[in-house]
């Protein structure tokens, strides 16, 4: 029996990846003169802020700056980032979310954070929704997805099973950290690219809950 639900933030809860990638793109074009193409924010959906800043370092042979350079530019791109979200509110919460809440804690089910953005306190709290987590990972020293660290992290802190917990990811690096937790995946987003998960919805309204009910009961 399901006992927990471990929620990714952004493109599940909420949407600030646009602000993310812009605020890299922003930094990096101010450093290198340097146009981060689109196609680059795919790999740097879910994972750390430093593991996405090598990862468009190497995308443009960039990467040969010292480490205290690195978290000069992680740092920017954070600042900028903070003050790009400043202004969300409940308006920002993705349509049906607060249904899916309700529902679970209806069902007795604990809910946690598994975010690999260390703004994920200030974010759930500015979007009104903290009270309805149980707990809240701290990604600091976990190694990102596609690890399974963050959401074993939130396994081990209610004391269950990979097979009492799921996981609920809309970037394929999270897909597969739940998957390498041993956990049951829903995916959020393509079909296609989520396929390693589970089950697939396009969107967070889009679910099923009588399926869902079959999910926790068995």
């Amino acid at each position: 029996m399901i006992k927990l639900f471990i929620f990714d933030l952004d493109g599940v809860i909420t949407s600030t990846s646009i602000e993310h990638f812009e605020a890299w793109r922003r930094v990096i074009k101010e450093r290198f003169n340097v146009y981060v193409e689109d196609e680059i924010e795919e790999f740097t959906k879910g994972v750390s802020r430093m593991d996405s800043l090598n990862i468009i370092l190497k995308a443009y042979n960039l990467d040969a700056i010292t480490e205290e350079e690195k978290l000069v530019l992680a740092t920017k791109k954070n600042e900028m980032y903070k003050e790009m979200i400043s202004h969300f509110d409940k308006n920002n919460i993705f349509e049906g979310i607060i249904e899916l809440f309700d529902f679970l804690k209806n069902q007795n089910i604990f809910i946690a954070l598994g975010s690999a953005s260390k703004n994920g306190p200030s974010i759930i709290e500015s979007l009104g929704i903290k009270e309805y987590f149980d707990y809240v990972v701290d990604p600091s020293n976990l190694n990102s997805k596609p690890s399974p660290d963050i959401f074993n992290k939130a396994m081990n802190y209610f004391n269950l099973k990979p097979t009492e917990c799921v996981g609920v990811e809309d970037a394929v690096s999270g897909v597969k950290s739940i998957k390498s937790a041993s956990m049951y995946a829903i995916g959020i987003g393509d079909s296609v690219q989520l396929k390693q998960a589970n089950r697939v919805f396009e969107k967070i309204i889009d679910i099923d809950y009588a399926y869902l009910k079959k999910v926790i009961e068995e």
